[in-house]
């Protein structure tokens, strides 16, 4: 056993992406990704059925043809990425910095290990994810704890950092620059099925229940606005939207917002990207910017489904220049701000 490290070390955790963009390996992470309770929220069995009698006969072919075209030399963009981040956050930060994927490698369980085999028993676990959602947030922080036990670590968890300056300062750089040179500025975000808001309501009693529910005006007569804020990703979208577009001087009848990445028949977030921007050329919006600030690395979804296929359907629409802004990605400006909000956050959050 190596000597315990003063101090204390984070764990960051990203989404996860296929070892290849080969069908079997597409495949194999798929059904590790579509398995989770947090993603598919339904009975296992049915889950199950959904996902191998559905999802995993069809869906690895054209989902590895996605791969393919964002592919890079040194492998999955995300991965990349993400590790690009995380050794430019090392150079800001006195915590050892090591970072995992929630699904596919390297997994949770192998980072943590190493981790402890390195002497380091506390752990901060930072999900990569600017707002809090069960299949993201959750799920990484649920999969931390699965194994602290058993490493006998002690964890501790930084919450959504939607509303943190160096978040929103960084978007806005990014954001600036595009608004002052097309028609509208669309901020693109994950879909989520409704009931994952409405499960993800700590109070039980306020989300898509009470009108305009994510209003920041209501935490100031309503109680439980504040407490179900914490926890909401539609709040806290719709919070990011407006301060980096206020941040970056956009006129508020110049952007808004949107969902993608639909899946299955429930009711999702809305509206849908797709259908959003395949409108705006009919209301004389012809230049468009679309960044997805639910992601602070591009991947899979930012690369081929916003940059490509939301493209395709902008300009057959009738628009005349769609810009992908990208993710921050290894941004020196993020990274630093990224260390600072490591090192505010206060130690006694959730523990394992």
């Amino acid at each position: 056993m190596a000597k315990q490290q003063n101090g204390e070390a984070v764990l960051l955790i990203n989404l996860g992406s296929p070892d290849s963009p080969k069908v079997s390996d597409v495949r194999r992470y798929l059904a590790q990704f579509l398995m989770d309770g947090y993603v598919i929220d339904v009975p296992y069995p049915i889950r199950w059925m959904i996902v191998h009698l559905f999802i995993l006969p069809f869906r690895p072919k054209r989902s590895a043809e996605a791969y393919s075209k964002i592919w890079e030399k040194d492998g999955s963009p995300l991965l990349t990425n993400t590790k690009k981040f995380a050794e430019k956050v090392q150079k800001f930060s006195r915590k050892k910095i090591y970072w995992a994927m929630r699904y596919g490698n390297p997994s949770v369980l192998h980072v943590l290990t190493t981790m402890r085999n390195a002497g380091y028993t506390q752990i901060l676990v930072a999900p990569l994810y600017p707002h809090h959602a069960l299949s993201s947030t959750v799920t990484a922080i649920e999969e931390a704890k699965l194994h602290a036990a058993d490493l006998k670590l002690e964890l501790s968890f930084l919450p959504a950092f939607y509303d943190q300056k160096a978040h929103q300062t960084a978007l806005a750089k990014l954001v600036k620059p595009a608004g002052a040179k097309h028609d509208y500025v669309l901020f693109s975000y994950h879909g989520l099925p409704v009931r994952h808001i409405t499960k993800a309501d700590i109070t039980g009693a306020y989300c898509l229940k009470v009108e305009n529910c994510c209003e920041r005006r209501n935490e100031q007569s309503m109680p439980a606005a504040a407490e179900a804020h914490k926890t909401c990703y539609r709040h806290q979208i719709i919070e990011t939207t407006n301060a980096v577009a206020r941040i970056a001087g956009i006129k508020s009848d110049r952007y808004g917002f949107s969902f993608q990445s639909r899946l299955g028949r429930a009711e999702w977030l809305k509206p849908m990207t797709s259908e959003f921007i395949s409108e705006l050329p009919k209301k004389g919006i012809r230049r468009l910017a679309v960044i997805a600030p639910a992601f602070v690395a591009d991947n899979l979804e930012t690369l081929e489904e916003v940059n490509m296929q939301l493209r395709e359907i902008f300009l057959a629409a009738g628009g005349e220049k769609f810009t992908y802004i990208p993710c921050l990605n290894d941004d020196s400006a993020w990274a630093k701000g990224f260390a600072q909000i490591l090192s505010d956050s206060q130690k006694p959050h959730t523990r394992a």
